[in-house]
């Protein structure tokens, strides 16, 4: 059972993606810099297939919030917010959301076409193999993992930047935007 979104607040499924999405990304975002870190142990095999394991639910998740987002309008901004809001934060805005979408689907790509070409399959929960993609080729694995470093970091940076314009909102320009993501009341 889903709930539409309002005027100004989005519904519930979207909601609940957003805020699923936000917590697999920071969780995975944290699990993989920590485990890179770490000498090679069974500790950092389970880190990394936990790290695996994420991906793949966000890549479903943002596959879930993509389709969600294409059969379901999202609210207008407020017109008190959209009249205050110069036109280069507009376009940051847009153009922030939009960046961050690509990023949902490569960040995860990146890491399966990794892993397939290095040779490590994915066993997502440990239960259900999920195909290679790549063939195994070490040299090819090499040349794909910085890929997925760079737009996992770029995909951070866009999320800070995001929660920072959020906090923004809220707390300078005291417009309750945050409201539109269940958290307070919607902005009006």
């Amino acid at each position: 059972m889903s709930t539409p979104s309002s005027s100004s607040r989005y519904g519930a499924t979207a909601i609940a993606l957003h805020w699923l999405l936000a917590l697999g990304i920071v969780g995975a975002f944290g699990v993989g810099v920590y485990m890179t870190g770490l000498p090679f142990s069974p500790t950092r095999l389970k880190l990394y297939n936990w790290h695996k394991w994420a991906g793949v639910t966000i890549l479903a998740l943002s596959a879930a919030r993509l389709l969600w987002r294409l059969a379901n309008r999202p609210p207008a901004l407020p017109a008190s917010i959209d009249k205050a809001m110069p036109g280069w934060q507009r376009s940051a805005f847009h153009g922030t959301h939009h960046l961050m979408y690509v990023l949902f689907f490569a960040v995860p790509l990146t890491g399966w076409a990794y892993s397939s070409a290095a040779g490590f399959p994915i066993v997502w929960f440990g239960v259900l193999p999920l195909p290679d993609f790549m063939p195994v080729d070490k040299a090819l694995a090499e040349s794909i993992k910085p890929l997925h470093e760079l737009s996992a970091f770029g995909l951070a940076g866009l999320v800070v930047l995001h929660v920072a314009a959020a906090l923004k909102h809220q707390l300078i320009d005291r417009d309750r935007l945050l409201g539109r993501m269940g958290l307070g009341p919607a902005p009006r």
